[in-house]
């Protein structure tokens, strides 16, 4: 299922002041996005990618098909992408762009993460003996759950933090503090590309919603 996102503007970054940042996810500054998009509302489940992939499901996990595909690289995403393309005349599928992807997790929140100040095992997949900034320790499954397990955001997206990175159509632009309109940043053949919203692997500091993560096109991560 897809959910139109609406156009409109956020702060993008995080402000000095947020516990465990890195300085490239500032200077944080306004975006404008002058057009909306839709955007899946969880992440590709390892039954879709069969359905569209046929055998071609790299996965690790392989206890439940409503976990998210993972070891996915952003070459075998666009792959994908362009497969469901093909079947779909007159509609094209595409990864978001970095701004778009925060705007769409924060979801009208300026908050480390869009559920408040803090996250907690009950609100997403992460290595709870890592929790956010004295927050207490939690679960840590070691693996993947199936999509919907938490809760969404405002604007019905789910799993935005952990679980899985989530790939985005550019690279990573510097930020200089400037309102940006429709920022995106490299998208030449060899540059990185960016990924977000941490994984079930990762410490609770890498889901903010701000923080930013990047690969090679052609890696597979196993914590992806």
């Amino acid at each position: 299922r897809f959910r139109w996102i609406e156009p409109g503007e956020f702060w993008m970054g995080s402000p000095e002041d947020e516990a465990k940042r890195d300085d490239h996810e500032g200077p944080r500054h306004r975006v404008r996005l002058t057009q909306g998009f839709w955007l899946a509302d969880t992440a590709c489940t390892q039954a879709l990618w069969r359905a569209v992939m046929g055998s071609k499901n790299p996965r690790r996990f392989q206890d439940d098909e409503r976990n998210p595909v993972e070891k996915v690289s952003w070459d075998d995403a666009e792959a994908f992408l362009q497969r469901i393309t093909s079947r779909l005349p007159g509609m094209r599928a595409g990864l978001p762009s970095e701004a778009e992807w925060e705007y769409a997790c924060r979801a009208g929140s300026d908050t480390p993460f869009n559920s408040g100040t803090t996250i907690s095992a009950q609100q997403a997949n992460y290595d709870g003996n890592f929790p956010y900034a004295g927050g207490e320790k939690g679960a840590y499954w070691k693996k993947t759950v199936p999509v919907k397990t938490f809760s969404p955001n405002a604007w019905g997206l789910y799993e935005m933090h952990g679980n899985v990175w989530e790939w985005c159509a550019d690279g990573r632009r510097p930020y200089d503090g400037e309102p940006q309109e429709n920022p995106r940043g490299p998208e030449n053949p060899a540059t990185p590309r960016v990924v977000r919203g941490g994984s079930w692997y990762n410490e609770a500091r890498r889901l903010r919603s701000a923080y930013r993560n990047q690969g090679h096109r052609v890696h597979r991560l196993v914590d992806q």
